[in-house]
């Protein structure tokens, strides 16, 4: 009988883990705004908020806020520190992650591409499993052509995910293509899809991401 209870809950549990991790191929969409200050001109400091729809966009399953301060230290050389905090939706609630991080970017233009280098690392601490490092690499080529009055810029982007701590392995990729538009002289905005690749349990896992991001600078 107590094998019998066992195997009941380990069926109940495994479905319900299920009914969020979202097909292969899910369609999903996620916005992002930015608030940001100019303290001087090489420190900024912005807030982040970021929200996902799943599961064809038809159920909200993440959010994350976001503070953190840059440096330009030299013309080529951008670091910057943070603190990050998310909620995931997780067996039907809402679990909380909190993430400090560290960035330095390497920023340099050829022939009118204008590329940033991104290397972030982060530290994950969890209530509900263990603790965990990341490691997180974006390529980001901007093209060397605007459009119309708005300055509409064509741009491609990848980005690889490390974990470190236990199983060091590669784990994740996103791979993203969009346009960056000047809505106004201190608003802008960013229109993006992107093929997010997810490594599951025995095999990868596609999401279609179509995004917007919204960025005030004052």
């Amino acid at each position: 009988m107590n094998k019998l209870k066992l195997l009941v809950i380990v069926l109940v549990l495994l479905a319900t883990g299920y009914a969020y991790a979202y097909d292969d191929g899910d369609f999903q969409i996620w916005n992002t705004d930015t608030e940001e200050l100019k303290v001087n001109k090489d420190t900024k400091i912005a807030l982040e908020e970021e929200f996902r729809w799943g599961d064809n966009a038809g159920e909200f399953y993440y959010q994350h806020y976001d503070v953190g301060i840059s440096y330009n230290l030299k013309e080529y050389l951008n670091i910057g520190v943070g603190y990050r905090q998310i909620y995931e939706l997780k067996n039907r609630k809402f679990k909380e992650e909190n993430s400090p991080y560290a960035v330095a970017s390497l920023l340099w233009d050829l022939k009118g591409f204008k590329f940033e280098d991104r290397n972030r690392f982060e530290y994950r601490h969890f209530d509900y499993q263990a603790e965990a490092g990341r490691y997180r690499n974006k390529l980001t080529v901007k093209l060397p052509w605007k459009f119309t009055a708005l300055d509409i810029q064509p741009y491609i982007s990848d980005e690889v995910y490390l974990s470190i701590g236990g199983t060091n392995q590669f784990n994740q990729n996103r791979f993203g293509s969009g346009f960056g538009m000047n809505l106004t002289k201190n608003i802008k905005g960013d229109i993006y899809y992107m093929l997010v690749d997810v490594r599951s349990p025995g095999k990868w896992k596609e999401t279609n991401v179509l995004g917007t991001k919204l960025k005030i600078s004052f």
